[in-house]
């Protein structure tokens, strides 16, 4: 029987939040091992005047415990 951890991480990317998504999970991984899904919990964008600079997002990831 595996065990399974959930971690909250937030994160940004002057890209996209598929792009804010990866970076979560490459600096996640750098100190959390056995990461095996992700869940976007919600995204949100930061606008100056007409344009978004910014997206950003919540997510859960989860790991397996040994």
């Amino acid at each position: 029987m595996a065990i399974m951890k959930v971690i909250e991480v937030l994160a940004n990317s002057e890209k996209s939040w598929e792009d804010a998504t990866r970076k979560a999970v490459i600096q996640t991984s750098k100190t959390v091992k056995n990461i095996k899904s992700v869940f976007v919990q919600s995204q949100s964008a930061v606008v100056f005047g007409d344009e978004v600079t910014e997206f950003r997002v919540n997510l859960k990831i989860t790991f397996e415990v040994h």
